[in-house]
């Protein structure tokens, strides 16, 4: 399943670089954003790269979902697609 992503996670001072929030065309509601916890999402680097990471909760009541990785994504992220595995 391809996702997009939308913008890291932040607050009003600070970003987090490894977390970022994703949306599917696919979910629609939180509930249905609640069965994609867990499921290993791919970001693949123009260079040939892939950093792996994983769904850890639903993000809002429009089945936006947050994802954590390990390393940080880079700026040219936002906007690209990644693959939730299944």
């Amino acid at each position: 399943m391809k996702a997009s992503i939308t913008s890291y996670r932040r607050g009003r001072h600070t970003t987090q670089n490894n977390q970022i929030v994703l949306k599917t065309d696919d979910v629609k509601s939180r509930e249905e954003a609640k069965k994609k916890v867990g499921k290993k999402v791919t970001y693949k680097t123009s260079g040939g790269k892939e950093i792996i990471g994983k769904v850890s909760h639903p993000h809002g009541n429009k089945g936006a979902m947050l994802a954590r990785f390990k390393k940080g994504l880079p700026g040219q992220a936002i906007g690209e697609e990644v693959e939730i595995k299944e």
